[in-house]
């Protein structure tokens, strides 16, 4: 014992400690604080310290550990005296303790469970008292602004900060309390230096004044717009009260939810679809404005309130008006018309106004999709057209989700949008041309949309409810049927539009094809005559093909010509009517030519000459007004000038002819055969070359032919040696002593397909009997390995291709003889068809004996 009676702190701590290691922060000495103790082995050294003098040592763990040792604490730690222990029923206990002074481990005396190690306690190095002094009113000056802007600090700790007497302790206290990573608070502990540790303290406390600034900062920032939002809101509500009391219309908002909700009213829905929409307008409803899902969900309602869920058309169908339409709009085609009458009867016998599908098969420029507007129109029915070609992504059809950014629905919803009833006709162009992706197969989509009995309850991905599309009439148009689906095409009912001959070519023409292009180019009706020459000469030396698509452009390009011929002529015109309105008028008349002149030469000639003259009598301040009493005297000077086109004309205004007449395909020497194919562009004459040189035995195909036509030219070769062997006497020596080459021109355009077999079989004897075949015939038919004639697809077109390679008598097998009930007799017309049924009846046609 002193004299005082009290035993100083460094002759009652032991040299040996008792540790445990602390999970979170370093505690600093000067501290009264509870600590729980969860690790039994933890426990256990309690409860040794407690048995004895009741001190352990605290030290922080460097590795957390579930079973640590003495490696894993720092070096240094606190003693700490156990003031009281509260046993927990988890097994744990709770301690109060009382901090009294650092040390530094020295020895290990038991490594773990529980950890002993015999100690070094240390003392705080003084320095300068003077700045000490400092440091410590800069400390407690500081945390004082520290603790006045954060709420953590009680004002018992500001109590126990100014009553600390030791600055040292002053240090440690501030330590503890700031909230500073451990691992700092351990340096702080291990800095012996007072004076040293209060300039670190204070850093500290520095860095946790600006973060309390930034803080304070982005408090107030929120605050602001807080403040700002609710002050909005109370305005925006005052101003809908204003409005109400006035009996004006409230925001936005409001005013498109009453318009969803009153067209939603007007519409019968089914009871899935209301609930759901009614579920999508109440959350609407909900939404802020500023939202992005606000701007999603307004346009879903917009989709769904605009559909036509129960408005139909409601026209009569009328038979004489349909038949009536469809004659206006077309020349020919009676079998097509035919099958459309028959398919409206049906329509209207049963009263039934489902939709049906038809697909228009046929080559390019034969009208497919304007027989979809006339039948549109003859069933006065809303008309919606989109083309399928080249698309490869099924949300075309079947719309995007509404989870994806810019979301809209698929063609079909959105075409029904657009007309406004449920029971339009739509057209599906080029639906033999879609492929398929890594984004779906759309030819698979359309499944769903073709199928009658499927497509009562079509959902659209981004509309997710069913929509009964079963009233729509479509309508599908392609080149071909070969590249459509099996299961697509099953669900429709296929019209073959074949291609048109010259004479068919020349009615269009005049009717349909002339009176557009003259409106077109700005010519007035009746202003060009074509002779029935010129239109045939165009028909068959520039616009060969199975459509009138190039017979149309040709006729463009002379009415272009013509009308750069009228606007280049004008000053001879003008002189004429100088002269019709005598000296008297001559100089304003003239004057009324050059300003005519120079608007010409400023005008675009791509322009029509109508819209040209407008600008010239525009332009005219004082035209003559008397006599003729014309407002236009040039134009109507004009109306009297007729241009006839004729042969010669023609060849002037397009140059010379793109197909020859000595073009016309025909097989004029031996080894050569003229053969009929069917191509998606229409039918086609194919004409088959072969030639023979000394050398190995052995057949070469070329002109890109597909499997099937090479499998048919080597069954044509081997019939061959056998029938000349058997008929000409023509032995085998012959094919051993000759390499044949058989070639089919154009050799950049793949040819595939079964009805060339006999053209190839005839081309073959041809040559191996040095004959020419007969002028003017061709063929069509596959030949088997014993001489058979096969049937052959495609008949009509074929005919077509015949008519215009100038054919007069076509071979053809004896199974086709039913289709030529399907030609026309004008396609027939000049042709003699002959049927076979084995390959030596076409020999006697092409070669016969003499």
């Amino acid at each position: 014992m002193s004299e005082q009676g009290i035993i100083p702190i460094d002759q009652i701590l032991p040299n040996k400690l008792y540790l445990v290691a602390l999970m979170g922060r370093p505690i600093f000495p000067g501290i009264f604080t509870p600590i729980m103790i969860g690790n039994p082995a933890d426990v256990k050294v309690v409860d040794e310290a407690l048995a004895g003098d009741g001190l352990i040592g605290l030290v922080m763990l460097q590795n957390e550990s579930e079973n640590p040792t003495i490696d894993d604490l720092y070096k240094v730690g606190t003693v700490a005296k156990i003031v009281k222990k509260i046993n927990i029923p988890d097994g744990g206990v709770n301690i109060f303790i009382s901090t009294l002074k650092r040390f530094r481990i020295k020895k290990t005396l038991n490594a773990s469970n529980p950890i002993v190690a015999a100690v070094e306690y240390l003392e705080d190095e003084e320095d300068d008292t003077s700045e000490v002094k400092a440091l410590t009113r800069a400390l407690i000056s500081e945390m004082k602004q520290v603790s006045e802007n954060n709420p953590l600090f009680s004002e018992e700790m500001r109590l126990n900060m100014i009553n600390i007497d030791h600055p040292g302790k002053i240090a440690d206290f501030i330590a503890s309390i700031l909230n500073i990573d451990k691992t700092e608070q351990q340096r702080i502990l291990e800095i012996l230096n007072v004076r040293k540790r209060m300039e670190q303290v204070l850093v500290f406390i520095k860095k946790e004044q600006e973060l309390l600034k930034i803080q304070k900062k982005i408090q107030k920032e929120i605050n602001e717009k807080i403040e700002k939002s609710q002050r909005e809101y109370f305005l925006r509500e005052e101003l809908k009260a204003i409005k109400n009391e006035l009996g004006m219309t409230t925001d936005a908002k409001s005013s498109e939810y009453q318009k969803f909700r009153d067209k939603l009213n007007e519409i019968h829905l089914d009871d899935e679809v209301r609930e759901a929409v009614e579920q999508e307008l109440e959350k609407f409803s909900l939404m802020d404005p500023n939202s992005s899902e606000f701007i999603v969900t307004r346009n879903y309602l917009d989709t769904i309130v605009n559909l036509p869920w129960n408005k139909e058309s409601n026209t009569e169908l009328d038979m004489d008006y349909a038949r009536k339409v469809l004659e206006e709009d077309h020349y020919g085609l009676k079998d097509v018309k035919d099958r459309i009458m028959e398919f409206l009867a049906v329509r209207k016998l049963r009263n039934d106004t489902k939709g049906s599908i038809l697909c228009l098969v046929g080559p390019p420029g034969v009208g497919k999709t304007s027989v979809g507007r006339s039948i549109a129109r003859a069933l006065g029915k809303q008309f919606f057209r989109f083309s399928v070609g080249g698309m490869r992504d099924e949300a075309e059809i079947k719309g995007h989700r509404r989870t994806y950014v810019g979301a809209m629905p698929g063609k079909i919803i959105q075409g029904l949008k657009l007309v406004k009833t449920k029971d339009p006709v739509f057209m599906i162009d080029e639906i033999d041309k879609m492929g398929s992706s890594y984004q779906g197969d759309p030819s698979s989509a359309l499944l769903e949309v073709l199928d009658p009995e499927q497509n009562y309850a079509f959902r659209d991905h981004y509309l997710d409810l069913p929509f009964d599309v079963s009233h729509v009439f479509f309508i599908v148009t392609a080149n071909t049927l070969d590249t459509i689906p099996g299961p697509l095409l099953d669900r429709m009912e296929v019209i073959q539009i074949p291609g048109y001959i010259d004479i068919e070519k020349l009615e269009i023409a005049k009717q349909y094809l002339i009176p557009k292009s003259l409106e077109k180019n700005g010519l007035q009706p009746n202003q060009v005559r074509y002779t029935r020459d010129a239109l045939l000469f165009i028909a068959n030396g520039y616009a060969r093909e199975a459509g009138v698509r190039n017979f149309e452009k040709n006729l463009d390009k002379i009415h272009r010509k013509l009308a750069k011929h009228i606007l280049e002529t004008l000053p001879e015109y003008a002189e004429r009517l100088a002269q019709h309105y005598g000296a008297q008028k001559r100089e304003e008349v003239m004057n009324y030519i050059k300003k005519a002149a120079q608007i010409i030469d400023e005008s675009n000639l791509s322009e029509g000459p109508g819209e040209i003259f407008d600008k010239i009598g525009a332009a005219m301040k004082n035209p003559p007004a008397e006599p003729p009493k014309k407002k236009r005297p040039i134009i109507k000077l004009q109306e009297n000038e007729k241009f006839v086109i004729d042969k010669a004309a023609v060849e002037k205004y397009l140059g010379k002819p793109i197909f020859a007449e000595e073009e016309v395909k025909r097989a004029d020497r031996p080894g050569m055969a003229v053969g009929l194919a069917w191509t998606s562009m229409g039918g086609d004459t194919l004409i088959i070359e072969a030639v023979a040189t000394p050398g190995k035995e052995g057949l070469t195909l070329t002109g890109k032919m597909g499997d099937v036509m090479k499998e048919s030219a080597t069954i044509a070769y081997t019939y061959t040696r056998k029938l000349v062997a058997e008929k000409y006497g023509i032995g085998q020596e012959w094919f051993e002593k000759n390499h044949i080459h058989l070639h089919i021109p154009e050799g950049a355009t793949p040819k595939d397909g079964p009805s060339a077999g006999i053209t190839m079989a005839t081309a073959l004897i041809s040559l191996v009997t040095n004959r020419t075949i007969v002028d003017r015939i061709v063929m069509t038919g596959e030949l088997s390995l014993t001489g058979q004639v096969l049937p052959i697809g495609g008949l009509k077109e074929k005919t077509i291709a015949a008519q215009r390679n100038k054919a007069k008598h076509i071979i053809i097998p004896k199974k086709n003889l039913r289709d030529l009930d399907e030609i026309p007799d004008h396609v027939k017309k000049g042709i003699e068809f002959h049927p076979v049924e084995r390959y030596e009846e076409v020999l006697a046609l092409v070669l016969p004996d003499k």
